[in-house]
């Protein structure tokens, strides 16, 4: 069963005082977040457990800022339903 991640939910309720630009991006990085999301279940299915890492912080001036991400892939070598059970 897959968990229910709410990033579209959680994006919108975030972005209520924001203009319509910033809300568009937001979509956006919701969209791509699910999007990510999916991918992890399907490796973590396929017997591939995978860690998010925040490999850097960009700095767009003003005081705005992201985290950018790189994966940790660790392959089981039993093949697929490994992992470590954290859900």
């Amino acid at each position: 069963m897959s968990p229910k991640t709410r990033v579209k939910e959680r994006a919108e309720e975030q972005s209520s005082a924001m203009t319509a630009d910033q809300q568009a991006v937001i979509r956006m990085v919701a969209n791509d977040l699910h999007r990510l999301n999916q991918s992890v279940m399907k490796a973590v299915e396929a017997g591939v457990s995978v860690e998010l890492v925040r490999s850097a912080r960009h700095h767009g001036g003003d005081g705005n800022w992201g985290d950018l991400l790189i994966p940790v892939v660790v392959a089981n070598a039993a093949g697929a339903g490994g992992g470590d059970g954290a859900a």
